[in-house]
């Protein structure tokens, strides 16, 4: 017989933005829910919470994830950095003033997941063009179709952290 779960509580240990954090979560719990909820970190914004609209991307590990599709529990252990911990590195703090320059905010919805796709993209530090930061941004949807401001910010910030200004 089959038991149900779904009310089973699990220990994780994880660390977001630099901060440990020892909680008992629900099995099922989403890794945005966990972050919103329980960290009160509430830049990770939930859109459509099937992968597809990119709002809700986080770090973990550096990587760049959808939370609304990874449960809390299969972050234990990792590193996570949320769009509130962007700024805890210099990529992170200029990505934030280009996307401000440029004019790239927008409504600001769909903009923390853009950052941290954006700031994952830029970590390699290599020369980006503009038709591998639209691809990059392809997972992504900003209903304010602000994609040049964006695509424009992406490439000050890389033209910046290859030794321009």
């Amino acid at each position: 017989m089959i038991q149900a779960l779904s009310q089973s509580t699990i220990e994780i240990q994880l660390t977001v933005n630099g901060k440990l954090y020892r909680e008992e979560v629900e099995a099922r719990k989403l890794l945005s829910d966990f972050l919103r909820d329980d960290c009160g970190l509430t830049g990770t914004h939930v859109g459509c919470e099937h992968g597809v609209c990119g709002t809700c991307t986080v770090l973990v590990n550096g990587s760049a994830v959808r939370s609304c599709l990874m449960l809390a529990v299969q972050a234990d252990g990792a590193e996570i950095t949320t769009v509130e911990g962007l700024a805890q590195s210099e990529l992170g703090r200029r990505l934030q003033q280009a996307f401000s320059e440029c004019h790239a905010l927008q409504c600001g919805f769909c903009t923390p997941g853009i950052l941290m796709s954006a700031s994952e993209f830029l970590q390699s530090g290599e020369k980006r063009s503009t038709e591998e930061t639209r691809e990059m941004l392809s997972g992504h949807l900003c209903r304010c179709t602000g994609y040049i401001s964006i695509v424009e910010a992406i490439r000050k910030t890389n033209d910046w952290s290859m030794g321009g200004e």
